[in-house]
């Protein structure tokens, strides 16, 4: 039975590294899988006003895409994003149409800052509304508990990271 993963954390926390490097875990123990980053998902201008970061577009798309991966013989689909609630958490499970755990990949806000710093050193506008966010969102996903379990992105590469990630997919 096909399964999903969430990766999930604050900006510049490396989700979406450490979901690529998951994926390639996966093809090298001869998983058959999919990669999803969400943020594309929903990369679309403008948002509507009661829906700023485009949740409803998301969806819409992770529907139809994850149904295209399953249907091409993906069994794990691991996605990277950010999700702030349980209601969020069961939105996505429900478009993906298969069991969905979430790992939050915890990074020391400093770390957090000073990647941001590097990612966005050529757009002053959007480091700040980064760097703004990364805190914020932070203490949200502190409060929320979407999470079934987390892992320590702080320390280790991006690929030592991933394989503890999926390591604690395959324990929960």
């Amino acid at each position: 039975m096909a399964t999903a993963l969430l990766i999930t954390g604050t900006v510049g926390a490396g989700k979406t590294t450490v979901a690529d490097f998951a994926g390639d875990l996966l093809i090298e123990a001869g998983v058959p899988n999919a990669v999803i980053d969400l943020d594309w998902l929903r990369r679309a201008w403008p948002a509507p006003p009661r829906d700023p970061y485009n949740g409803a577009l998301t969806l819409r798309n992770l529907r139809a895409v994850a149904a295209n991966f399953l249907a091409a013989g993906a069994e794990r689909l691991v996605l990277a994003g950010v999700i702030e609630s349980r209601e969020e958490r069961l939105a996505h499970e429900e478009a993906l149409g298969v069991p969905l755990a979430v790992c939050r990949v915890h990074v020391d806000l400093p770390l957090v800052r000073r990647r941001l710093r590097a990612r966005h050193a050529l757009d002053p506008k959007a480091l700040d509304r980064h760097l703004e966010r990364s805190g914020e969102l932070q203490s949200i996903l502190d409060g929320a508990g979407v999470e079934d379990y987390a892992v320590d992105g702080t320390h280790g590469t991006p690929e030592e990271v991933a394989a503890l990630v999926l390591r604690g997919w395959q324990t929960n």
